[in-house]
């Protein structure tokens, strides 16, 4: 399945392509549909909610998956002011009841971990790991899966993996521990175990182990009917599961084979004429039934996320796009100038309680619909961003960028004591890291990973780009491996026959130049071994450096940060890139052999002068970022499919 990669958006490029111009011309907008819900969402939510409620945790994932792909710290900044109303200074969550056991709660979760690494605030981690603590002592049913809440006993339901296993992973990642990974996995096979029908593939919304219940059914414990939210919480859960569980963990094909079977069984049960899906599944076409937003939104997103990580063939997106076209027709409308409407999402459906819920056809259509439910809003958040993301340019298709931790492998203690590799890496969340810049290249079609070893020929057999970043000292690193005559010759002959060889040093006294240079050399390049573009305080004017029209790299970003870097010195036959105000090299490249080299004396494009958080609007380093791997895109010729 991972071989279908790298050929997803080539195969359906003319679908992608038809969507787009489908979007634009029915929407006839502006700026992309997810910012104009972005937008109305940030209007209607302005205050905290009245009680910690995992509905508005949907709302923030989607606008974080925005400011990830857009570079909008507006999102960010709008996810951490509703967090912080409800998280004390201490790491205490207002109105949150542990003892209740209820596992909507654990869902915001996902949330406080974003916050927690980004910023580095230890409230964040505690409060998350409260919630990590619930799931600790969760009741469960016989064999072990989560009861939904300690008010329902002995019921599984499909929302509830949803709200309790993305975090659950994700936690889990952070503080390694890997045993809570088959846990992880087996509350999915639970719950298609005893929920699924064989007949149609789909999922029954709750299962009752005691068979108690009065809307169980006798004899399987079964609630009567196929709710479409619920179906979709299942899927989103999955997809945003694998995001966080170890890729050569055995379970982890379970949950592929899993997660295919869904999305044969959401194929099957797509309206034909319209797109989009039902609210109640096994029903449709019956009399009352209607088209559901959340269920739809949900279907699309789970679908297209997993036709861009290679999970499902690449068929689905068609699905996907067709149920995204839909939902533009049925549910979305102008609400003001760059704002949208959501339509026809279900308050709320669930089963016993007080009013009892019966789950009968009759009780799922009494629920109130209504417009801009949060539910139904984060969900499209997110499905408007995976189309959006399937719609950008491709210019790394078949392409693998590596990111150096040999050279660059500074280590420090992380919140359980364990060491960890730290600075200008991918995983990095914080402002030192390169998350920002892997999103970036992800988008473009590119597949990312990390050599820790020193490179070679060999090592970077289908490695197309390979980008070695501020070089440790001895300070940095009492172990540093240095860049040798031996490491030389392997990357130039590397660079020789396509590569394209991304070095990134930082101002002197910040970086090991010394070998560096002698990497550099070869190219016709130097480090300055100085300090340009200092900056006081946040007088960001310091460190602007304006790009000249025409420039053949970065053809959108004009005005870019660059703070502290060393400047270059350039033999003929070079291409100066970039100058500063006082004439001095700031980038350069050379083409070199088949191959290319970007030569820039600052990390420069690590978080915290690209995702917004911190400088000013004018200065367009997220444009950079995405200007430099479109030319990396189009200046790479080694194919890791061949």
């Amino acid at each position: 399945m991972k071989q279908l990669r790298p050929l997803i958006f080539t195969l359906l490029a003319p679908v992608v392509i038809a969507f787009t111009a489908n979007v634009a011309a029915v929407m006839g907008q502006e700026k992309p549909l997810s910012e104009k819900m972005a937008a109305t969402a940030m209007e209607i939510w302005q205050q905290k909610p009245g009680k910690w409620s995992y509905d508005h945790g949907v709302v923030q994932d989607g606008l974080d998956a925005l400011w990830r792909r857009t570079g909008n710290a507006d999102y960010f900044k709008y996810i951490q002011q509703r967090m912080d109303e409800s998280i004390s200074a201490d790491g205490l969550i207002d109105t949150y009841q542990q003892d209740h056991f209820n596992i909507d709660n654990v869902k915001n979760g996902t949330v406080l971990l974003m916050l927690y690494e980004v910023t580095g605030q230890q409230k964040y981690f505690k409060a998350a790991t409260t919630l990590w603590e619930q799931l600790q002592k969760q009741p469960r049913t016989k064999e072990g899966g989560f009861w939904h809440k300690k008010i329902y006993p002995n019921q599984m339901w499909l929302d509830g993996l949803y709200m309790g296993q993305p975090f659950y992973a994700e936690y889990a990642k952070l503080i390694r521990n890997k045993e809570a990974c088959n846990d992880i996995a087996n509350q999915f096979k639970y719950m298609e175990q005893h929920a699924r029908d064989p007949k149609t593939g789909l999922l029954y919304h709750g299962w009752d182990e005691s068979k108690t219940e009065r809307w169980a059914d006798p004899k399987t414990g079964l609630s009567p009917h196929v709710w479409g939210r619920a179906m979709g919480w299942y899927g989103m859960a999955l997809v945003d599961v694998l995001d966080n569980f170890p890729v050569d963990h055995p379970q982890r094909q379970e949950l592929l084979l899993i997660l295919n079977r869904f999305a044969a069984a959401v194929k099957s049960v797509q309206d034909n004429k319209s797109g989009v899906w039902y609210d109640i599944l096994d029903q449709p076409g019956r009399k009352g039934n209607y088209f559901e937003s959340s269920a739809s939104a949900m279907f699309v997103y789970a679908l297209a996320k997993a036709v861009r990580m290679g999970y499902i063939p690449p068929a689905y997106f068609a699905v996907a796009a067709k149920g995204y076209k839909g939902m533009q027709k049925e549910f979305i409308e102008e609400r003001a100038a760059g704002k949208v409407n959501l339509k026809g999402t279900v308050s709320v459906s669930g089963l016993g309680g007080k009013p009892y819920r019966d789950g009968s056809y009759d009780y799922y259509m009494k629920e109130k619909v209504i417009t801009n439910d949060p539910k139904g809003v984060g969900a499209f958040l997110m499905a408007a961003n995976e189309m959006e993301i399937a719609a950008m340019p491709k210019p790394g298709l078949g392409k693998t960028v590596r990111l150096d931790y040999y050279y660059n492998n500074e280590a420090k203690k992380d919140q359980t004591g364990n060491l960890k590799s730290w600075h200008y890496k991918w995983e990095e969340r914080g402002n030192n890291g390169f998350s920002m810049f892997e999103e970036v290249f992800k988008n473009a079609g590119f597949k990312t990973g990390w050599l820790n070893h020193a490179p070679t020929v060999g090592n970077l057999q289908g490695t197309s780009v390979y980008i070695i970043v501020d070089p440790d000292t001895k300070k940095e690193n009492p172990n540093p491996g240095f860049i040798g005559e031996k490491d030389i010759q392997e990357l130039s002959s590397w660079v020789k026959k396509g590569g394209v060889l991304i070095l990134m040093a930082n101002d002197t006294g910040n970086v090991e130049l010394d070998h560096f240079n002698q990497l550099a050399k070869v190219f016709g390049i130097q480090f300055d071994k100085n300090s340009k573009g200092r900056v006081v305080k946040n007088q960001f004017e310091m460190g602007k450096v304006t790009v000249p029209a025409g420039n053949g790299i970065f053809k959108t970003a004009k005005d870019l940060y660059i703070k502290e870097y060393s400047s270059l010195s350039i033999e003929p036959g070079v291409r100066s890139v970039l100058k500063d105000k006082d004439g001095d090299h700031v980038i350069a490249t050379k083409k070199y052999g088949k191959g290319n080299v970007f030569v820039i004396g600052d990390p420069w494009l690590y978080n915290e002068y690209v995702d917004g958080r911190k400088l000013p609007a004018e200065y367009e380093n997220f444009k950079a970022a995405q200007d430099l791997v479109n030319w990396i895109g189009k200046n790479s010729t080694v194919d890791n499919i061949l």
